[in-house]
């Protein structure tokens, strides 16, 4: 990088984000859970009685106080990185109990966790050995109601595994090679879910079994967030690309601008100026009825080596105002003040209160932030 333009953007890292954020509409409550260093989180009933908990690495946090923990099964540490690249809730034997789906980046396997349901450690299961996973999502791609799981294998084949019955999973392959960053959403507008990569856009046959992906190389987005959101930003009709780079500086949007068949994309800044944007959710957090994006810096994504890689980590979200986003702080500062967003975090509404909290996982520990909703609501 140039160091005129490196120096100016820590220059601009470093002044307070109030200067560029629009004053917080919704409140936000801490609650620290634990000082663990997984970087995934997810949220679901574990034990059936009606209350949300959380599942993070070794141990299970029961709702709603997640003030007790129970042991999962200790997982294995490779340096800074546990080998816990996700949660994705899923009764996968059908037993009436919520599993979860996982896997990671040194075993390059891609498993699920059983719930016994009797207190005892959770059973592993293989799916499929995949190769690096950097993180993995679970989207629902034929619109059948069940999730089919996408492992993120930068480098390696694309491909996403279908649930087929209990404990039986299908590989469908995608493409024969894709980089950092995956994406879902109807892209081209024919009503079916297309997939976005680092390197463009690969277009879903009618046929997800059989047919053959069609890359459209539209873009180069280096390493890009997982998940890249595909939504509609400015109301036009036509699905844009909202893109963090997950080791570098930046968050953008690519706006879709289509004449006739033809299909191109115009970038738009959303923050320049904060690193590791890693991942990233698009959910309605203030209760108007339109979604926001909840994203932040990945604490120590590559070990303090990324560009930004020991600036103050953040959480924020991003509220479209017609024109452009405005950022809103959830936490921000130095380690032990700011919070960052990990691999896989959750929002959900944790209490019943109609406001949906944010679960956060990562090195810098994990966190509830309760949604106190607007001042004066």
């Amino acid at each position: 990088m140039n160091p005129i333009k490196h120096s100016l953007i820590f220059f601009l890292a470093a002044i307070p984000f109030s200067l560029f954020a629009q004053e917080t509409t919704v409140k936000f409550q801490k609650q620290v859970i634990a000082y663990e260093s997984t970087e995934s989180v997810g949220v679901f009933d574990v034990d059936n009685d009606g209350v949300l908990d959380l599942i993070s690495g070794s141990f299970w946090y029961k709702g709603p106080q997640f003030i007790d923990r129970s042991l999962i099964g200790q997982v294995k540490r490779y340096g800074e990185y546990y080998e816990d690249f996700s949660t994705i809730p899923m009764d996968v034997n059908e037993d009436g109990k919520m599993d979860f789906v996982s896997g990671g980046w040194f075993e390059g396997t891609l498993i699920w966790k059983e719930n016994p349901g009797d207190g005892s450690e959770w059973p592993i299961h293989e799916i499929a050995k995949t190769g690096n996973i950097e993180t993995t999502r679970g989207w629902d791609i034929d619109g059948d109601g069940v999730l089919e799981i996408f492992p993120n294998t930068p480098r390696k084949a694309l491909a996403f595994y279908k649930k087929t019955g209990p404990d039986h999973f299908e590989k469908y392959p995608v493409a024969e090679m894709h980089g950092h960053g995956l994406g879902l959403g109807d892209i081209n507008g024919d009503g079916r879910k297309d997939l976005v990569i680092s390197t463009g856009w690969l277009e879903a046959p009618s046929d997800l079994k059989t047919g053959k992906w069609t890359l459209h190389e539209d873009f180069d987005l280096g390493d890009a967030s997982i998940p890249m959101i595909v939504a509609d930003v400015n109301g036009d009709g036509l699905n844009d690309i909202i893109v963090g780079q997950a080791h570098a500086f930046g968050l953008f949007w690519l706006e879709q601008e289509k004449s006739g068949d033809s299909i191109s994309f115009v970038k738009h800044e959303i923050d320049p100026f904060q690193s590791q944007y890693h991942t990233m959710e698009w959910v309605d957090i203030d209760n108007d009825g339109q979604n926001e994006l909840v994203t932040g810096k990945r604490y120590r994504a590559h070990n303090g080596k990324d560009p930004g890689g020991k600036d103050y980590a953040g959480l924020y979200y991003f509220k479209w105002n017609g024109e452009s986003f405005s950022k809103n702080i959830i936490s921000y500062g130095p380690i032990g003040e700011g919070k960052g967003s990990g691999l896989y975090f959750s929002v959900a509404d944790l209490n019943s209160d109609g406001w949906k909290d944010i679960a956060v996982a990562g090195k810098d520990g994990l966190v509830v932030f309760k949604n106190l909703g607007r001042p004066n609501n």
